[in-house]
């Protein structure tokens, strides 16, 4: 048996380094943990957006406003200015916030009116408050709708009520969407210098005193962090909603599977970006070049979706080939991030059920600033519903409230405590809101959990396993099918995907044992105190095929004493995927991976030896949560994912027609175990 184990990697050691001079170079004291929400200082940050405003006269928007980017193109953006009581329009130059938009800013001004309707919008957010499902199979509801109070939605607007504060906020079109002109550049370079270079532009406009924060969710969070990296001298601090630093293992190709949202989120884009402002249309503004732009790229990327359905590795078009090598334009858009350059003040919230929760959990420690100059919150949330339940008694601040409180002390230089919040607040799942100095949390150890044939008489499945603590004497050759796997449109996995529509279904999103009757499950002995797992997980397997490739997904599990269970994590991997990139991953001492990363070139392919043991390690998304006492952890295991996951078309398919629906093994052989690498906070036993 092998004994606990403490983290160590070279990664780490670095990040300690990094973390130690960001300390030397910018003096700061030890920052406390504070409450989750925030205490004295969280209701006094409640109060100042609450009251009264600075500038109580109605806002100013500025529509569809020209501004020229170094290539000719020129984007289109409104800008909300305040006015005083009088009804002059501010001419005081103010701090400014940027949200560069693939949504269109005309969506965005419709969802700023709705929630500024005199009386109505904050009656209707009441109401909704008061309809609590809690308790009941319908409590899923409540987590979407208290989305609307919880502060997210002013971030995909635009915060009237932060402009009439003192600040002047800009909503863009990015470059090929709304009403901007060019090609739709999904985070390529061009793209990124656009951020740059409005964010510049912003900052010398007389209206604005140089001082440039940037606002949004989503893909406005993901190009918050991208233009943080390059630390513009105008920009002073990020609040990034749902951002990612890591879109392809996120969510474009995670493990080397596809899901349906990338693909159903880059028709919706397409599809709205061929419709022109109505506002702009309104006002005259017709502009002839977005619509030459346009027809030239009516429904951007799309070709490189077809290409994807070739239907073996050797006819996958040139082009797309080309794309998925390292160093292509497309391929570095979605992986070549550096949080780790990033000096800006950094706010950051994520949900643990979010698409790109993998690297929100990271965003923390990847940053190297001091706790005072970043900050993580982690909900338990989808991505349709950031800040569910925020403001509410003991949990966070709405995500209003401490975006303006961030801005005010890294913007305007007021000292109101918000640089001493949590530094991280997490959901801890399985408990509840708690605040921590790092994720993962200190003093976890990681610890081997085997895979046993020996039955555990808790679960209904495949094949009803057991985790030991030690390495199993009995084999076991298990067979799963992508057929049988189907359950998993029944799964947490895919209210993931469906961005948290399918979790309605609280017998979907809540527990697992419809999924798990498709999959092998793996069950642990019931813990006799509280036991937190908190940090990235991996499971590996001793794995044998009949064909040349194969799909694996996992999940790691709670089980409460009656039987429910509850996805806390899981992963995905293509089997002919599998190689690691060992400067990216990182291992505990005896060698096993912690954090998986992998090449996912076709490059670095190895196809499968139809009868021959393939050991393969699948990563699992960051983790936080307890084990109360009388729960039990389970891991499961499946040959299929759908829809959080397929093999794409040409591995789907290659060698046979067949290959797509043929069974898999999974080896359970004392020699060469399948175990999860688990961080704990005390031993299971």
């Amino acid at each position: 048996m092998r004994t606990v184990r403490r983290v160590v990697s070279r990664v780490g050691i670095l990040a300690i380094a990094t973390a130690m001079t960001a300390l030397w170079v910018v003096p700061s004291t030890a920052t406390a943990e504070s409450p989750p929400d925030g205490g004295d200082l969280g209701r006094q940050w409640t109060a100042g957006y609450d009251g009264p405003a600075k500038y109580p006269g109605p806002v100013h928007i500025d529509f569809d406003v020209p501004i020229t980017m170094s290539d000719g193109t020129v984007l289109k953006a409104n800008i909300y200015r305040p006015v005083d009581a009088a009804g002059r329009i501010v001419d005081e130059p103010l701090p400014t916030i940027v949200n560069l938009t693939p949504y269109t800013k005309f969506a965005s001004l419709i969802a700023d009116i709705a929630l500024n309707i005199p009386v109505l919008s904050d009656a209707l957010i009441q109401l909704v408050n008061r309809f609590d499902f809690g308790g009941t199979p319908f409590d899923s509801i409540t987590d979407l709708t208290k989305a609307l109070a919880g502060g997210a939605p002013r971030a995909f607007g635009a915060d009237r009520k932060l402009v009439q504060q003192g600040y002047t906020y800009i909503v863009a079109d990015v470059r090929g969407t709304g009403y901007s002109q060019g090609a739709w550049q999904f985070f390529q370079a061009r793209e990124n210098q656009d951020t740059l270079e409005l964010i510049d532009w912003a900052s010398k406009q007389g209206w604005s005193d140089g001082n440039i924060g940037m606002s949004g969710i989503s893909y406005s969070g993901i190009n918050q962090f991208k233009a943080a990296e390059q630390n513009p001298p105008a920009l002073k601090a990020i609040f990034p909603i749902e951002g990612s630093t890591d879109t392809l293992t996120d969510v474009a190709f995670p493990g080397g599977g596809l899901g349906l949202f990338a693909p159903l989120y880059i028709a919706a884009v397409d599809l709205i970006s061929n419709f022109p402002d109505p506002v702009g249309i309104a006002l005259g503004h017709l502009d002839y070049q977005w619509l030459l732009d346009r027809v030239a790229t009516p429904l951007e990327f799309f070709d490189y979706i077809l290409m994807a359905l070739s239907l073996n590795v050797d006819s996958v078009p040139q082009p797309l080939k080309d794309q998925l090598l390292p160093g292509s334009s497309l391929r570095s858009a979605f992986t070549d991030s550096h949080p780790e350059r990033i000096q800006v003040p950094t706010f950051a919230y994520g949900g643990w059920q979010d698409i790109f929760a993998s690297s929100s959990a990271r965003s923390f420690s990847d940053i190297p600033l001091p706790p005072e100059r970043k900050k993580l919150i982690m909900g338990d949330t989808y991505h349709f519903n950031p800040g569910s339940g925020l403001g509410d008694p003991g949990k966070p601040p709405r995500l209003d409230v401490l975006q303006k409180a961030w801005f005010d002390k890294w913007l305007k230089g007021i000292d109101n405590g918000i640089d001493q919040y949590g530094p991280v607040v997490l959901w801890q799942q399985g408990g509840g809101w708690t605040t921590t100095s790092s994720f993962q949390r200190p003093d976890m150890e990681y610890q081997r959990m085997y895979l046993s044939p020996t039955v555990s008489g808790t679960a209904t499945s495949v094949y009803d396993g057991s985790l030991s603590a030690q390495t199993p004497d009995a084999a076991a050759q298990l067979t799963v099918s992508p057929v049988t796997g189907l359950t998993s449109l029944c799964s947490r996995d895919a209210a993931v995907e469906s961005a948290g529509v399918i979790s309605l279904l609280n017998f979907c999103g809540r527990d697992d044992r419809i999924h798990e009757l498709g999959g092998l499950t793996f069950t642990g002995a019931p813990v006799a105190e509280p036991t937190v797992l908190s940090g990235p997980i991996n499971v590996h397997l001793n794995t044998m095929y009949d064909n040349i490739e194969g799909y694996w997904a996992v999940t790691v599990n709670d089980v409460a004493p009656n039987g429910q269970s509850t996805v806390l994590a899981s992963g995905q991997l293509a089997a002919s995927l599998r190689a690691v990139d060992e400067d990216k991953s990182t291992k505990d001492a005896d060698g096993d991976y912690t954090h998986t990363v992998y090449k996912l070139t076709l490059a670095d392919r190895q196809t499968l030896v139809p009868g021959q043991p393939t050991v393969l390690d699948v990563g699992v998304n960051p983790v936080d949560a307890v084990l109360q006492p009388g729960h039990r952890l389970r891991v499961n295991v499946f040959a299929s994912n759908f829809p959080r996951g397929i093999l794409p078309p040409p591995l789907l398919f290659d060698g046979g027609i067949l290959n797509s629906v043929a069974p898999q093994h999974l080896l359970l052989d004392p020699a060469s175990p399948s175990f999860v690498n688990v961080p704990l906070s005390r031993p299971l036993g």
